[in-house]
């Protein structure tokens, strides 16, 4: 098994041993940012340096599709929206391209990659045997804030309304304070990374796909974080297996 999960990790093995850096793009908890410490996301977290600012605002652009694929990506631009000078952006773009959330080639500028639907085999592999391991690490590690944490996205979840971005950034944020609740940066920060990738695949299809638009998506993670915040590793690992063959499945009945 082990021998499995990192041939699968060799999906993208650039850069593969390079400690990972705790703050991936990622929602906010209904305002764009996740506060408390960096724990991989971009939403109303600690505000870091410039650079990690600026990464955060950009990655979810990109990942939202407010930056759409293919678009230029123009760091003097981005900067003088920001407010931030040009040096921390582009730090923010380096990181951005390691991600394949952005391209950038000799002679013509910074794009924002495009949505390869082809990738999301790629992904879904990496996916189907990273988020159930990442579920169970969850429900065995998660310490007393972790269940905090995991309880008030509960209630969001039985609050959230249909549809929109809120809904959206509320799971990104479910995924990533599961990811922090495994303790393992390396599988965490992995994670993330694939997790926005999925996610931009799910923003180009959002408008075809009704079951994964509403509601009814997101809110199978309420038993999925009871069962963390319950310590039930096996019911964790299957309800995590499962979100994740829906998700590929749904997306490829539409294309």
């Amino acid at each position: 098994m082990i021998q499995r999960v990192i041939r699968l990790l060799a999906v993208d093995t650039r850069g593969w041993w390079t400690p990972p850096r705790r703050s991936a793009a990622v929602p906010a908890r209904a305002s764009n940012a996740h506060p408390g410490p960096r724990r991989g996301t971009t939403t109303g977290q600690s505000a870091g340096t410039l650079a990690d600012q600026a990464y955060c605002s950009i990655s979810d652009r990109l990942v939202t599709l407010r930056i759409r694929p293919g678009e230029p990506v123009n760091d003097e631009r981005i900067a003088a929206d920001l407010g931030f000078g040009r040096t921390p952006v582009r730090e923010a773009l380096k990181r951005l391209e390691h991600e394949r959330l952005i391209i950038a080639y000799p002679r013509r500028g910074t794009f924002a990659t495009e949505v390869q639907i082809a990738d999301l085999g790629h992904i879904s592999e990496v996916r189907q045997r990273l988020e159930p391991l990442a579920a169970a690490l969850a429900a065995q590690r998660a310490g007393e804030s972790d269940r905090r944490e995991l309880n008030r996205l509960l209630g969001e979840l039985k609050d959230a309304s249909d549809g929109g971005a809120d809904l959206i950034r509320l799971d990104m944020a479910v995924h990533r304070a599961l990811y922090a609740a495994t303790r393992n940066p390396y599988l965490e920060d992995t994670l993330v990374r694939y997790d926005n990738l999925a996610t931009r695949i799910w923003c180009l299809f959002i408008d075809r796909l009704p079951s994964l638009a509403g509601h009814g998506h997101v809110h199978e993670h309420g038993p999925l974080l009871r069962a963390i915040v319950d310590r039930d590793a096996e019911k964790a690992e299957a309800l995590a297996a499962a979100h994740v063959e829906g998700f590929e499945a749904a997306i490829r009945s539409v294309i």
